[in-house]
């Protein structure tokens, strides 16, 4: 149960942002000992991967808070951020500990880390295709300004998002589902915006 929990919260961080997920499941697996990663998934904690993530990371933390430039990227980034999504939800060894320690064994996602992929990819392509509905429509209507503060939010949460899902994967339950709420209320929002009279 944790472990899938932790996969869903490491998919949907990763439709957010591809490389926060990883860059946190390989960070904690390489310094702490929160993470223990399976043979398949050790690229994960390798240091010019982690390097290489990180400037990854830093170009997509710029291109995202550029208006026109961000949908660009987010079109960049469909397949991107399902198959990190998939990547990190099948990386779960750190809910592996936790389960261990409740007496409930991870063996069966340990033994086919496959399983994990199509759920992580499926929630990371779920929140993907809603950041890259709402953004446009969010630009449009406050001329771009909204940008830079929506990509700031989003990264913010990505990180929130990753750290729980392996720090208390339980409280996945209950934000996962604020976020989906969230951009939904937020693509509503927007979409009746767009349609009022202009003013005069």
């Amino acid at each position: 149960m944790f472990a899938f929990l932790t996969g869903l919260g490491l998919a949907g961080a990763a439709g957010l942002n591809a490389y926060i997920p990883i860059l946190v499941v390989g960070l904690l697996g390489r310094y702490t000992g929160l993470v223990v990663l399976p043979a398949e998934f050790s690229w994960m904690g390798n240091g010019w991967v982690l390097a290489g993530l990180s400037v990854l990371l830093a170009a997509e933390m710029v291109l995202d808070k550029v208006p026109l430039v961000d949908s660009v990227n987010d079109a960049v980034m469909t397949l991107v951020r399902p198959a990190a999504g998939g990547a990190a939800a099948a990386a779960t060894a750190a809910a592996a500990d936790l389960d261990a320690g409740l007496g409930t064994g991870l063996a069966p996602l340990q033994e086919h880390t496959w399983l994990s992929w199509v759920p992580g990819v499926l929630m990371a392509l779920a929140v993907h295709v809603l950041k890259t509905v709402v953004r446009p429509i969010a630009n449009t209507g406050t001329a771009g300004t909204a940008a830079p503060v929506l990509s700031t939010a989003e990264d913010g949460l990505s990180l929130g998002l990753s750290l729980l899902a392996v720090l208390a994967p339980a409280l996945v339950l209950l934000l996962l589902p604020a976020l989906l709420y969230t951009a939904f209320r937020l693509l509503r929002r927007a979409r009746r915006r767009k349609r009022a009279p202009a003013p005069g």
